[in-house]
This record gives C-alpha cells, sequence and structure tokens, in this order.
C-alpha cells in the first residue's frame, strides 16, 4: 500500500506566495531599467520639442509669405503675428486668415517672436527655446527661420 504524505501548512503557504527577497530582486531590476532605459526616452521627448518647434517656424513663415503676396507687405511689428489670425486696420486685399485656428505657441507654451525688418532675412520669426531666455543649449536653444 502506498502512503503519501501529506504537505503540512508552511509547505502549502510557501507555494502561494513570492518572498521577501523575490520581490526585492524583482524591484532591483526594474529600477535598473527604469534607470538605464528612462534618460534615453526623456532626450527624444525634448528632441521632438525642438523639431515641433522647428515645423510650426516653417508653417508661420509660408503665412507671413501669403500675407505679404496679398497685403503687399509684410506684418509690422506692431501687428506682429497675430496679423496672420485677425485683418490689421491698414491691410487691404488681406484675404485670410492664414493660419487654421489661432497663433500657435510654442511647445514650451511661450508666443513666437516676429522681428521685420529681420536680422537675418526679411523678418525672423523664433522661439527662445525652454528657458524663453536668449541664447542656450538642447532644449534652451533658440530656433529661427533662419535655421535650416
Amino acid at each position: 500500500m502506498l502512503f503519501v504524505k501529506p504537505l503540512d501548512k508552511p509547505t502549502r503557504l510557501r507555494a502561494l506566495g513570492f518572498t521577501l527577497v523575490e520581490l526585492l530582486v524583482v524591484l532591483a531590476i526594474l529600477g535598473l531599467l527604469a534607470g538605464l532605459v528612462g534618460p534615453r526616452v526623456l532626450n527624444q521627448l525634448g528632441g521632438a520639442k525642438s523639431k515641433t518647434a522647428a515645423v510650426q517656424i516653417r508653417d508661420l513663415e509660408q503665412a507671413v509669405e501669403l500675407f505679404n503676396l496679398d497685403v503687399g507687405r509684410f506684418p509690422s511689428n506692431q501687428e506682429g503675428l497675430q496679423a496672420l489670425v485677425t485683418r490689421p486696420a491698414t491691410a487691404s486685399g488681406w484675404n485670410g486668415p492664414y493660419l487654421r485656428g489661432a497663433l500657435p505657441a510654442d511647445p514650451w507654451g511661450h508666443a513666437y517672436h516676429y522681428r521685420y525688418p529681420g536680422q537675418h532675412g526679411d523678418f525672423d520669426i523664433y522661439t527662445l527655446g525652454a528657458d524663453n531666455s536668449p541664447g542656450g543649449d538642447g532644449e534652451n536653444a533658440d530656433i529661427g527661420n533662419w535655421m535650416r
């Protein structure tokens, strides 16, 4: 006759869960992965904002060129980029709005800057980057329509 010894209570409980050591090992592995992968993902996200700003500046530049074709001049500094969405009082021939919707903010939530006459061309459209101050590197770098 074959006798089977029943499992004692501690063996049954151990089979149902994880030990503290096993949980700590898993948490350590997850921490290492987050430490290695996290900075790379955040760097890619930052670069995406700079690329988005460059694309928006190109769109604004095209809208200013259309304004010039219709009105015969570029918007003044006083009119600024707002002249692309609302008709200035002195703009005969205005056939806008030249942008869909409202005037966009840069990816960091700041207004784009417009200068006429420009220092780098007929007009300058630019953002001062994440820190919203001139100069800087990386995400804080200035981005303008003269940078191609």
